[in-house]
């Protein structure tokens, strides 16, 4: 039985690690991209990315999965994603990306907007090109300032892959509960909590590491 538990339990996490990697994969640049729009000059832009981040923001995450997936069925009468586990996989993708692009991009603007516009003088001092400037000066201080609330998001991350299970896709928690109807057993639910335990320190061991690196511009 602990056998067959602990590889259930392993195989959920594998999904669970898949969506953690592929929503920073997907997210971290998107909502870099979505930051420049927010802080555009052009008012329509700026308002439209505005209103975009406030709605994912003001909403929960496991109602934007279950629009994203039933929604296209819903009104167009047509699921794009299929019944199958790679499309249920690949919605639950879109949603988390879209989610964390949009949490992202405030945090990056956030850190943007924190730099001294002495810098960007500097920059332009020293003949640098726009491009330049943000890249070579204001991004490495940007990276630096961002990692503690980057890092809070990322570990929210690894907890939030659980809301999967909405549209069944087969996570930890998912695999956890299969036991409760099919063995009348909660234990490996509670287990589930040790493979979460371990994640999170992990990534929460790297995190610091990587914070220690960023010993610049003090």
């Amino acid at each position: 039985m602990i056998q067959d538990v602990l590889l259930e339990l392993s195989t959920g996490f594998l999904k669970t690690i898949e969506i953690f990697f592929f929503t920073l994969l997907g997210a971290l640049p998107l909502g870099l991209l979505i930051s420049f729009g927010s802080m555009s000059k052009i008012k329509p832009i700026k308002a439209v990315v505005s209103c975009f981040v406030w709605i994912i923001r003001g909403t929960p995450l496991m109602l934007q999965l279950i629009v994203i997936y039933f929604g296209p069925g819903l009104l167009f009468g047509n699921n794009i994603w299929g019944n199958k586990m790679e499309g249920r996989f690949l919605a639950v993708l879109v949603a988390f990306i879209i989610n964390y692009s949009c949490y992202f991009s405030e945090i990056y603007r956030g850190g943007i907007e924190s730099i001294p516009i002495g810098q960007y003088e500097a920059g332009e001092v020293l003949g640098l090109s726009k491009s330049q400037i943000f890249f070579k000066i204001v991004l490495l201080q940007v990276v630096k300032r961002i990692v503690p609330p980057m890092g809070n998001e990322i570990i929210t991350l690894i907890k939030d892959t659980s809301l999967a299970r909405v549209i069944a896709v087969v996570e930890i928690i998912y695999a956890g509960e299969r036991f409760i109807k099919s063995s009348g057993i909660i234990w490996p639910l509670f287990l589930t909590g040790v493979f979460y335990l371990v994640f999170c320190g992990i990534v929460t061991i790297l995190l610091k590491r990587f914070e220690k690196r960023l010993s610049y511009f003090r």
